[in-house]
């Protein structure tokens, strides 16, 4: 599949997990590169979708195969469900879809680039079957694992 289409079947998210980091300064035009392994495992797409976190100060950057099985749960809400109107307006507008370009570059629009409080380094983190995207200033490597921490999110998982 050539980067420039995008996959639009509700198969797997992605051929494995989304995992690691990378921090990028952005170029001049606010454009950052998604890494090569991970747009692989996403199946090379054409766009992704952007959401800011509802609990965090990042922006979630999903796979489309990830928000197409989320979207096919959303259809069997009736059309007019009001409380569910209310949420994909809100959703809906507070989020993006973006090309990814042949180089695997994307472009956020400012607003979530500013929810995020990103101004020149990105720092993405696989969340495994998404991506957050973070400031440098929020995100700061760490220097060791914390042991309790990735054990307390390893029982979360059933691990």
């Amino acid at each position: 599949m050539s980067a420039g289409k995008e996959q639009s079947n509700s198969a797997p998210t992605t051929s494995g997990f989304l995992v690691g980091r990378y921090d990028y300064a952005m170029d001049p035009k606010r454009r950052f590169t998604i890494p090569a392994t991970w747009r692989d495992l996403m199946r090379k797409p054409g766009s992704v979708y952007i959401m800011p976190d509802p609990h965090l100060p990042c922006l979630n950057l999903i796979p489309p195969g990830e928000m197409e099985a989320r979207l096919d749960k959303l259809r069997q809400r009736a059309l007019f469900d009001k409380s569910a109107g209310q949420a994909y307006r809100i959703i809906g507008e507070n989020s993006e879809q973006v090309s990814v370009d042949v180089q695997g570059r994307i472009r956020i629009k400012d607003k979530l680039l500013q929810f995020a409080k990103i101004e020149e380094t990105v720092v993405m983190i696989g969340a495994l079957n998404r991506i957050q995207i973070w400031s440098l200033a929020l995100r700061p490597e760490e220097k060791t694992v914390d042991q309790a921490t990735l054990a307390e999110a390893c029982e979360t998982l059933l691990f």
